[in-house]
């Protein structure tokens, strides 16, 4: 008789069907621009704090964002929209994590303004001449956005560039 009743008093439970109010969700695009000055915000704060940790480059920033610190310089051409470039990089996240770099021996080519490349490189490479060896701190929208590269670098992460322009092809 126990059992009975339990199980009747579980049936009736589990059976019981609950109503739920939808949510009404009202996204705005006020709602957008406070949510992304957040992010920016945040990794604002981030970089500062990489920084803090490299006092010794004396970094640019422009208004995109882009920080660049030439640390050796050269003294060729300086690269325009459309020139094609070889570099030689490293890609690291803010907390060292390397990512990618060229394989020794070897160099990547750019089509400076007219490529796959972060947006902040291609800034950054108009901002070099031949030869100059530079540090660039990219924040995620000239970099790899909200997506990450899905590969190696996260959602919304700034990067770290080191980079050589070697040489202007044409």
């Amino acid at each position: 008789m126990k059992y009975l009743i339990v199980f009747i008093l579980l049936s009736v439970i589990s059976c019981r069907t609950e109503t739920k109010k939808p949510v009404d969700v009202k996204w705005s695009k006020e709602k957008s621009m406070e949510l992304n000055k957040r992010i920016a915000l945040e990794e604002k704060i981030s970089i500062k704090l990489f920084l803090a940790q490299h006092s010794s480059w004396k970094m640019i920033e422009t208004g995109t964002g882009l920080q660049y610190f030439i640390y050796e310089k050269g003294d060729g051409e300086i690269p325009h929209e459309g020139s094609v470039v070889d570099v030689e990089y490293s890609v690291k996240m803010l907390n060292g994590t390397l990512c990618y770099e060229n394989e020794k021996d070897e160099v990547f080519e750019i089509v400076i303004d007219h490529s796959q490349i972060e947006t902040g490189v291609q800034e950054g490479l108009k901002k070099m001449r031949v030869g100059d060896k530079a540090q660039f701190i990219i924040p995620s929208h000239l970099a790899h956005g909200l997506t990450g590269d899905l590969d190696k670098i996260e959602p919304l992460s700034p990067i770290v560039v080191d980079i050589k322009l070697i040489e202007i092809i044409k």
